[in-house]
């Protein structure tokens, strides 16, 4: 029997409430359940003490008979220190889309397009001011 530590969702639409059970793999998310670890309330604020309660004793109990947590209770469980942090690839995150993209390169393009713009006339207006200066000081 395939062992899972998951939620299982509680609550009502749009209240989420989730229950931490051990259970066979094959069971539906929100079915039968062997037995209940813990609760995680996402709506409680991160610092709070109550978001995530587990019973970590029981816990280890599961990870020792084979049980495999879901990514999500992985995470929870490398939070309260009961499994090692894996190191997660996700080269892709901090990539910005297609259009960020665009953006970036049409607002590099403009600031190329003003910056030879205003170095040009600085360029111009040095000669322009030499000979203003010559026909001050003729008269």
């Amino acid at each position: 029997m395939a062992m899972k530590i998951r939620l299982a969702r509680g609550g009502s639409k749009k209240r989420p409430f989730y229950r931490i059970v051990a259970t066979d793999s094959r069971m539906p998310r929100d079915g039968r359940f062997i037995e209940k670890l813990g609760t995680y309330n996402p709506l409680l604020p991160k610092d709070s003490e109550d978001r995530v309660k587990m019973d970590l004793e029981r816990v280890q109990y599961w990870l020792g008979q084979g049980a495999q947590p879901t990514d999500r209770i992985s995470r929870m469980l490398e939070a309260a220190g009961v499994l090692e942090k894996k190191e997660r690839s996700n080269p892709k995150k901090g990539e910005p889309g297609a259009k960020a993209k665009e953006r970036v390169e049409e607002k590099a393009a403009k600031a190329a397009a003003a910056a030879e713009a205003a170095a040009a006339p600085a360029e111009e207006a040095p000669a322009e001011d030499a000979p203003a200066e010559e026909a001050t000081a003729e008269e």
